[in-house]
This record gives C-alpha cells, sequence and structure tokens, in this order.
C-alpha cells in the first residue's frame, strides 16, 4: 500500500486564500519544474507546449514516486505562473506580446532531481513533446507576500490586483514578480467558476 500525501493541505498557507480581502504570507524556497518565455499565452503556441511538458513531466513524476520504494500517492501540484514586462505599461495596455512568463509546477521534497531527470527523458522519449526541451528544474525564493483569491476569467483580474497591490502599498511596496496559481482545471469548469490564487511578493 502506498502512503497518500495531500500536498495542498500541508501547506494551505500557500493555497488556499480568501476573495474577501489579502493575506500576508511568508514563502519559503520552493522547487519547480519551469518553462519560460514569452509572448501572448492565448495565442502564443510556447506557453500551450510549457504546460502540456510540466504536466506530462509532474504526472510521469508521481506515477514514478507511487511505483518506487517510497511508494508514496500525492496530488500532481497546480499549474503557476510569473508574469513580468520590461514595460510595465504592457499590463494595462494589454500588449499580450511584450509580457514574458515562467510556467511551473511545484515538485515535492521527496522526488529526487535524479528522478526528475528520469522522468523528462521518459517524457523526451515517449512523447516527443516541443516544450520538454525546455524544462529547467529551479528554485524560487519568494519570502514575504501578500495574495488574494480571484474567482472569474483572468480578463477581469483588473480590479482584484488593484486591491492586492493597494494592500501592499499601504504597509509596504512592491516587489518581485506577479505570480498566479491556477486552482482549477480550466477545461473542465466554466469561466465564471476559475479560481486563482494572485500573489505579489512585498518589500
Amino acid at each position: 500500500m502506498s502512503e497518500k500525501i495531500d500536498l495542498k493541505k500541508s501547506m494551505k498557507d500557500l493555497y488556499r486564500a480568501s476573495v474577501k480581502a489579502p493575506a500576508v504570507v511568508e514563502v519559503p524556497t520552493l522547487r519547480y519544474l519551469m518553462v519560460d518565455g514569452e509572448g501572448d499565452p492565448n495565442t502564443a503556441p510556447a506557453y500551450a507546449e510549457a504546460v502540456e511538458a510540466l504536466f506530462s513531466v509532474s504526472y510521469t513524476v508521481k506515477f514514478m514516486v507511487k511505483r518506487g520504494p517510497q511508494a508514496i500517492d500525492y496530488g500532481v501540484m497546480p499549474l503557476e505562473s510569473l508574469w513580468w514586462s520590461d514595460d510595465p505599461s504592457a499590463f494595462l495596455t494589454g500588449a499580450k506580446d511584450h509580457w514574458q512568463w515562467t510556467a511551473m509546477i511545484l515538485q515535492p521534497d521527496f522526488a529526487s532531481d535524479a528522478l526528475i531527470g528520469e522522468a523528462i527523458g521518459e517524457v523526451r522519449k515517449k512523447k516527443k513533446l516541443p516544450g520538454v526541451d525546455r524544462l529547467r528544474l529551479g528554485q524560487l525564493t519568494e519570502g514575504r507576500c501578500a495574495q488574494i483569491l480571484h474567482v472569474g476569467p483572468f480578463s477581469e483580474e483588473g480590479p482584484t490586483i488593484e486591491r492586492l497591490h493597494a494592500f501592499i502599498t499601504d504597509r509596504s511596496a512592491l516587489r518581485g514578480r506577479h505570480h498566479e496559481i491556477y486552482l482549477s482545471d480550466l477545461r473542465r469548469t466554466e469561466a465564471e467558476k476559475w479560481k486563482t490564487i494572485v500573489r505579489q511578493p512585498m518589500a
């Protein structure tokens, strides 16, 4: 029998948020599978290719851990993305072609770098996905952040982001990159019910 672990539950402060008000969280250094890119995520093939590669490898890691000597069964973590632009006005004007991003999925501590590397090799061999060669394993240290839950389509995030930024600037200052955590399965959920944690590092 495999041991079952709910990573989102064990890190509930980081993967739960209130829609009513922002909250301050302390985010430790975390390890992610990442893909870097740029351009409109709705039209640029690179973003869709990144997401496909991230989930393919993350599920391969999950099954390797479950079937291996550790025998741990856990749920693959949600897709997350960092967003930024050399021209900050690109987010206000909706100039998505100038957006830069890092798409990523958190990897559990008990999955070794070597095992993840093996999973990448297995997916590369079996599926030949274009995004796999752009994968990297990296650490992200965000530290003190504020976050809030947005419910609804991404196109309506503006007021939620403004509330979050106002909350931070009342107490401190913005720093780092805009971070989103996608809690809903977009293929099976109506856009009006999409749940996204919006996180912003603060000074």
